[in-house]
């Protein structure tokens, strides 16, 4: 590890109870919600584009800010956020098998000062995620909360893995992403029923991010008679995604951003951040 990403995510281990700090008390964020999850409902979302444009612009209100993708068969948000990936065996899986790693081995320091990312590599084996229980993922996030001010989870719409229900069951909040598919609110309630069949609470997940809009007709009306609030509609944005192939981050390097994703995704922002 080079010495300036050690002496920065050093400056931030000094909230945690590590190996090196046994004993030492956890620190808890300022922020009442500090563990957000994201799960897609629809095809068509880009759940990797928000998230991390969303913790680009929350990092820059001066939170530490650690993003987890536990799309641990096809992780992404490494590219997104221009980085090199874990190797095998390395990043999230690692933390998960043992308690006595050390997270600063772990975590990727992105080129975004206070913006850092815990990720699978993209060659460990599928098969080496079936083993994992709610306790392993529950111990892995509550480090992180008590090292960071806020934690963006990318959490995978898979029921039956336990990624999907224990990171719904850990976040204190946590938002749908959803395109204008007839299936939307049909694929909610499911999964809010099944989460909710194994003792997880739902109130939390009944925000909606509507993204990649075209202006087809849609029924909101249903979404909102079943409970769900729209907490931000962002339109699809060719080059928004153009950005994202190429590592960059569309809120800050596009040379022109479209006014009403950038409206609404920095009201997201706020909204995080202002707790």
């Amino acid at each position: 590890m080079d010495r300036k990403r050690r002496i920065g995510l050093d400056s931030i281990f000094q909230k945690i109870s590590s190996k090196d700090l046994v004993g030492a008390e956890l620190q808890e964020s300022s922020l009442i919600y500090s563990v957000v999850g994201f799960v897609p409902a629809t095809d068509f979302v880009d759940n990797a584009l928000l998230i991390s444009n969303l913790a680009y612009l929350v990092s820059q209100k001066g939170l530490n800010t650690c993003v987890v993708d536990l799309k641990v068969f096809y992780p992404n948000l490494y590219q997104h956020l221009d980085s090199a990936p874990p190797k095998k065996g390395s990043g999230l899986i690692k933390v998960l098998k043992s308690d006595k790693v050390d997270f600063r081995d772990e975590l990727i320091t992105t080129k975004y000062e206070r913006l850092y990312l815990l990720s699978p590599s993209p060659q460990d084996l599928m098969e080496e995620y079936f083993d994992f229980e709610f306790g392993h993922l529950e111990r892995v996030i509550d480090t992180l909360k008590g090292m960071f001010d806020i934690v963006l989870i990318d959490i995978p719409n898979n029921p039956p893995l336990e990624f999907c229900l224990g990171a719904m069951k850990y976040c204190h909040i946590g938002y749908f992403t959803a395109a204008e598919r007839m299936e939307a609110t049909v694929n909610m309630v499911k999964l809010l029923d099944f989460a909710q069949s194994v003792g997880i609470s739902t109130a939390k997940f009944m925000s909606v991010i509507m993204m990649n809009l075209q202006n087809l007709e849609f029924d909101y009306k249903v979404m909102r008679e079943m409970g769900f609030h729209i907490a931000a509609a962002l339109p699809l944005v060719k080059d928004a995604t153009v950005c994202a192939h190429e590592g960059r981050l569309y809120i800050k390097d596009s040379a022109i951003v479209n006014k009403f994703f950038k409206k609404d995704i920095q009201k997201l922002a706020d909204r995080l951040a202002d707790q």
